[in-house]
């Protein structure tokens, strides 16, 4: 069900959910996901000579973002996926108004199903990091975390939807 764009620029912006306040820090999250993406793409399209790692680790971007591993999926550098990537989960956190588990359940649906594949995959990358370059790129490491919190962040909306989609479906079979 859509609402009045007027009523959803409101809502995002002043409502006060739990939801809605989780919503926010998924889309906060992605945006460090893509400032991580835009510094490891800055290095594998020449623009940085190197990555500066943490101290402490078994951390060297520059070797592993430079590697076949970086360079292994679509003939381009992996940064540029995790630019799309954490583009559509922030979309997502963005999409529907305020109570859209109620409204529109797909939504959140959608977002927890987006984030529960960007997990599973940052895992699975990160065990293909360690295995090729027996190191970690700290900004991919830092990506999966990011993944990892928005799931968890995602799953009480996704709740609630799936709630409202079998409340319906309940509804409509007792009619």
């Amino acid at each position: 069900m859509a609402i009045p764009a007027r009523q959803l620029s409101r809502e995002l912006r002043t409502a006060s959910t739990p939801d809605l306040r989780r919503r926010r820090w998924i889309f906060g999250l992605s945006l460090i996901g893509t400032l991580a993406a835009q510094i490891v793409g800055l290095f594998q399209m020449g623009l940085l000579r190197r990555l500066p790692d943490p101290p402490v680790g078994p951390f060297d971007s520059s070797r592993v973002d430079a590697s076949d591993y970086g360079h292994s999926r679509l003939q381009m550098p992996d940064a540029g996926l995790m630019l799309l990537t954490y583009g559509v989960t922030a979309a997502l956190a963005m999409a529907g108004a305020a109570d859209r588990a109620r409204r529109n359940p797909a939504l959140p649906l959608a977002l927890a199903a987006k984030t529960a594949y960007d997990s599973a995959t940052c895992l699975k990358l990160a065990q293909e990091e360690w295995a090729e370059n027996r190191a970690f790129c700290a900004y991919c490491q830092a990506a999966t975390l990011v993944s990892l919190a928005s799931f968890a962040l995602s799953l009480p909306e996704a709740g609630r939807a799936l709630g409202s989609l079998t409340g319906r479906r309940a509804a409509r079979a007792r009619r």
